[in-house]
């Protein structure tokens, strides 16, 4: 393996209510993109299932390392040596009315290297078809920052309204991140105005790539996300995105470019506060 290149893909999603389907075709593109040469994909946020109502997902709410969507992607890995990024889905918590919105982490061997519960929750009016959102009415939100370490270096983890909170990417930095995965279900009307122009100033303060693989299209609940899922450079560029429907990009990252650019532009050296 070569540990400073990362054929890495972003698997985008139009989820619906049927659970069953969802996870089917993530498992498919999932496939697709190791045939690809990806080692490692990232999954969206709700990827298995995108409900009618918030509470609906209840009933697909899984225990810590204990569910179909969990020892699915477990097995996947496994099978296909690629590490899995897993979106985000409905995880117990201390509230029963209340679950995490957590993304798990499974390595080439199918096991639970971390795992990162959403911090920033959606609770805004937007002004689209669903006008106002209040995600902390069912879910409850995480309190730490998230880094694991690869065979290509330390990775963050953050999940869709959190690109909105610099001093969590900057957290991440400080911890020695070269890399941040951002799963994400932005509406389509903030997506529009923001998405790109956020992914690239996370991407730029910290010189670091951010990949964040995205919900795309007009799901049967009504809603309509931006899609767009990207690969962004160190230096702000887009390397790779899809903008809607189902499917993924895929972009081999050099972390040796990376280093150079980082020493001949030493900002993140830089910093006074």
């Amino acid at each position: 393996m070569n540990c400073s290149s990362l054929p890495i893909a972003c698997i985008q999603m139009v989820s619906s209510e049927n659970f069953n389907d969802n996870l089917n075709t993530a498992i498919s593109l999932i496939r697709e993109a190791t045939n690809d040469g990806a080692l490692m994909v990232v999954l969206p946020e709700y990827f298995a299932i995108m409900a009618q109502k918030e509470t609906d997902k209840f009933e697909y709410v899984e225990k810590h390392k204990d569910g179909k969507v969990q020892a699915a992607l477990s097995r996947l890995a496994q099978e296909l040596s690629v590490w899995i990024i897993a979106g985000s889905h409905p995880i117990e918590s201390s509230d029963p009315s209340r679950p995490y919105g957590r993304s798990y982490v499974f390595n080439s061997a199918g096991e639970v290297v971390t795992w990162y519960d959403k911090i920033h929750l959606f609770d805004v009016v937007v002004g689209d078809d669903k006008n106002r959102y209040c995600e902390s009415r069912y879910t409850l939100a995480g309190t730490r920052t998230v880094s694991f370490d690869s065979p290509w270096g330390k990775i963050g983890l953050a999940i869709c309204y959190d690109l909105r909170f610099p001093e969590l990417f900057r957290e991440l930095q400080d911890e020695g991140c070269i890399l941040t995965i951002i799963p994400a279900a932005f509406t389509y009307k903030t997506g529009k105005e923001h998405w790109e122009l956020l992914l690239r100033a996370r991407a730029v303060e910290n010189l670091c790539y951010v990949v964040a693989a995205a919900q795309g299209g007009k799901h049967a609940n009504g809603r309509e996300t931006w899609g767009h899922s990207s690969i962004i450079s160190p230096w702000g560029e887009l390397m790779s995105t899809i903008e809607f429907g189902a499917g993924f990009c895929i972009q081999q990252i050099d972390f040796s470019q990376q280093a150079q650019l980082r020493k001949e532009f030493p900002v993140l050296e830089h910093k006074k506060l």
